[in-house]
């Protein structure tokens, strides 16, 4: 049981660490990231709506008190990482981070149901 809330915390540590500092990013308007945005011909208020949505989910991460935001914290990462694969192979630019922390994601909710169960 040790094992498995040791690499529960961890996973879940890095995916929620990612997320608050990708919400730093998308909240304090980061110029390389507004300018990519627009590349992409993505609207400008998608920026600071996905930033207040990854700050919330990152902190549902970790919040042991309401399970089903938790939930909602793990799906909505989930769309986010595949959407931002989809992007990055639709327009040539290195994929690989966002299919990492799908992948340590995943890893975090496992480990997650475990937990539950025990």
């Amino acid at each position: 049981m040790k094992k498995e809330k040791i690499i529960y915390w961890i996973s879940t540590g890095l995916v929620a660490a990612g997320m608050l500092m990708s919400s730093f990013m998308y909240l304090s308007k980061n110029p390389e990231l507004l300018e990519n945005f627009k590349q992409l011909g993505f609207p400008a208020f998608f920026i600071p709506m996905l930033g207040i949505a990854k700050l919330l989910g990152a902190i549902s991460l970790v919040n042991p008190w309401i399970e089903k935001l938790k939930e909602w914290a793990y799906a909505g990462f989930t769309f986010t990482f595949i959407g931002a694969i989809w992007t990055h192979i639709a327009t040539n630019t290195p994929f690989i981070p966002a299919l990492v922390l799908l992948v340590i994601l995943a890893i975090s909710y496992f480990f997650n149901g475990k937990i539950e169960k025990a």
